[in-house]
C-alpha cells in the first residue's frame, strides 16, 4: 500500500523560498506514485468492464465484440479521468483525485432499451440515447447545484438500492452458466465454481489486510478463472483472436439511432449519475481539504457530459465517478490528483491494446456469477446507508421509500407487468430503477415541496 501523503510544509517561507505546494497538487516520486495508481486502478478495474461485459451479453455480441466493448469502456474512462484531473483551463476538469467511468446504474434502462428494440438495432438505440443524455448533462450541468434539493438523500438512496437490487438477476445467469437456452443451465459444476469464487473473496475479505483486501475481487476472479481451466469451462478462443494493439472504429457497432421513450429513461438516469458525481466533489472536496465549490462542480459534471456524449462513438456508456475511488484517497491518504492522472493514462493503454481485454473475456460466466453477487450487492448496501441519513423516523419518509422501492421491484417481481402499456411507457417503466427514480422524486415533491414553505437544499452526502 502507498505511503501517506506528506502535508506540506508550514514553515515560515524566506526570501526565494517556493510556496508549500497542496496535496492535491503534489508530484510523488515514481516509487510511490506507479502503486498508488495501480491501487486506484485495482478499484475500479471492476466496475470499468461490467457495464459492457453485461450489455454484451444481453445484445448477443461475440467474442471479438465484447473485445471491442470492453476495450472501449476503458479507453473513454482514461480519456475522462485524464481530463477530470487535468483539465482544460475554467472549462472542464475539477482537477481533484476524482475518477470516472462508465457507471452501474445505467445497465438496467439501457438492457430496457436492448429488449425493446429490434435485433441488431439495441446497441444503436442504446448509444443513441446516451449522447442526447450527455448533451442534456452539458445543458443542465451549470445549474445543478438548483436542483439539488430535488434529489436529497431520500430519492438517491432509493436510487442506488435499485439499482443493487434490479441487477441480482443478472449475476444469478451468469452463475448458472450465462445462457439461459442451453441444455446444461444451472448444471452443479457451474453453481459449484460461483460458490467457490464467492467463497474465495470472502475469505480474502476475511482474512486479507489493506491493499490484498482492496483487491479482493479481482483475486476472486483470477483464482476463479484458474480453477475452471481443468474443468474445460475457460474459453481463450477470444484471446487468440484478439488483435494485439488498436483503437476502437467509429460507430462500429452502428449509427445511433433516437428513439424518445429511450432518451428519456437515460436523461433520468442521467440525473441520478450528476447527483452521484457531485456528492462524490464534495465529499472528496472535505477529504482533501480543497473545498469544492459551485464552479468546480460544474467543471466535474461538464466533464461527465462530454465523456457520455462522445463515449458512444467509440462504445462507451454513460460516464459518472467512482466512489470506490474516493473511498481509496481516504483509505491511504494520498490525494495527489497526478496519481488518478496516471491511474487514467494506464487505463487509456489498456484501452488501445484489445489483447488486454480479451483477457477478461476469458473469465467464465459462473466466475463472473459469483463476484457479482459481492458487486451488486454492495451497491444495494450503499443505497441502504444512503436512506439511513435521510430521516426515516417521519412517517411521510417511510411511504416515500416504500412506494418508491416497490414501483423499482415491480418490473423484477413482474415483468410482464407493463406488457398493455405503450412501448415507450414499457421503456421507462420497465426499467425498475427508471421507474423508482420518478416514483421517488415525484413524491418528494408531493410530500416536501407543493403546498409547503420554501425550505433549504438538503445537504447533498456521498454515498
Amino acid at each position: 500500500m502507498a505511503q501517506p501523503a506528506t502535508e506540506p510544509a508550514q514553515a515560515a517561507q524566506g526570501p526565494g523560498t517556493a510556496p508549500p505546494v497542496h496535496p492535491v497538487d503534489e508530484k510523488l516520486p515514481l516509487a510511490r506514485l506507479v502503486p498508488a495508481a495501480l491501487q486506484h486502478i485495482a478499484a475500479m478495474y471492476a466496475g470499468v468492464v461490467t457495464p459492457p461485459l453485461i450489455i454484451g451479453q444481453a445484445v448477443g455480441l461475440d467474442a471479438a465484440g465484447m473485445t471491442r466493448l470492453i476495450a472501449a469502456s476503458l479507453l473513454i474512462a482514461g480519456l475522462a479521468t485524464v481530463l477530470q484531473t487535468i483539465g482544460v483551463a475554467n472549462f472542464a476538469g475539477n482537477r481533484l483525485p476524482f475518477v470516472n467511468a462508465a457507471s452501474s446504474a445505467g445497465i438496467a434502462p439501457m438492457l430496457a432499451i436492448a429488449e425493446t428494440s429490434a435485433p441488431g438495432r439495441q446497441l444503436p438505440a442504446i448509444y443513441g440515447a446516451v449522447m442526447v443524455a450527455g448533451v442534456f448533462c452539458l445543458a443542465v450541468g451549470p445549474f445543478f447545484g438548483r436542483l439539488l434539493r430535488f434529489f436529497p438523500p431520500l430519492v438517491t438512496g432509493v436510487v442506488i438500492t435499485l439499482i443493487g437490487v434490479t441487477l441480482m438477476p443478472v449475476p444469478v445467469t451468469w452463475a448458472q452458466g450465462g445462457d439461459a437456452g442451453a441444455a446444461d443451465f444451472g448444471a452443479m459444476k457451474y453453481l459449484a465454481l460461483a460458490a467457490f469464487t464467492l467463497a474465495v473473496i470472502l475469505v480474502l475479505q476475511r482474512f486479507g489486510r489493506g491493499f490484498l483486501r482492496q483487491v479482493a475481487l479481482l483475486l476472486g476472479l483470477f483464482i476463479g478463472t484458474l480453477a475452471a481451466i481443468p474443468f474445460g469451462m475457460a474459453d481463450f478462443s477470444a484471446l487468440r483472436e484478439a488483435p494485439v494493439a488498436a483503437l476502437p472504429s467509429p460507430f462500429a457497432f452502428g449509427a445511433p439511432e433516437f428513439q424518445p421513450a429511450a432518451i428519456l429513461s437515460l436523461c433520468i438516469v442521467m440525473l441520478v449519475l450528476m447527483t452521484e458525481s457531485s456528492a462524490g466533489m464534495l465529499a472528496l472536496g472535505e477529504i482533501c481539504d480543497r473545498r469544492s465549490d459551485g464552479r468546480t462542480i460544474t467543471r466535474g459534471l461538464r466533464t461527465d457530459g462530454i465523456a457520455t456524449l462522445l463515449g458512444p462513438v467509440l462504445g462507451g456508456f454513460p460516464t459518472s465517478a467512482f466512489a470506490q475511488n474516493v473511498g481509496v484517497v481516504t483509505l491511504t491518504r494520498v490525494r495527489s490528483r497526478y496519481v488518478v492522472a496516471v491511474a487514467g493514462g494506464t487505463l487509456l493503454v489498456l484501452g488501445a491494446f484489445p489483447v488486454l481485454g480479451a483477457v477478461v473475456s476469458l473469465v467464465p460466466m459462473p466466475v463472473l456469477g459469483g463476484a457479482g453477487i459481492v458487486l451488486f450487492g454492495s451497491i444495494a448496501v450503499s443505497g441502504i446507508r444512503t436512506l439511513s441519513e435521510a430521516g426515516l423516523d417521519d412517517s411521510s419518509n417511510i411511504i416515500l421509500v416504500a412506494v418508491a422501492l416497490g414501483a423499482g421491484i415491480i418490473p423484477l417481481a413482474a415483468p410482464t407487468f407493463y406488457a398493455q402499456f405503450p412501448a415507450w411507457a414499457q421503456t421507462v417503466l420497465g426499467s425498475g430503477i427508471s421507474a423508482g427514480a420518478l416514483a421517488a422524486v415525484l413524491l418528494n415533491l408531493f410530500f416536501h415541496h407543493l403546498g409547503t414553505r420554501s425550505r433549504p437544499a438538503v445537504a447533498l452526502k456521498s454515498s
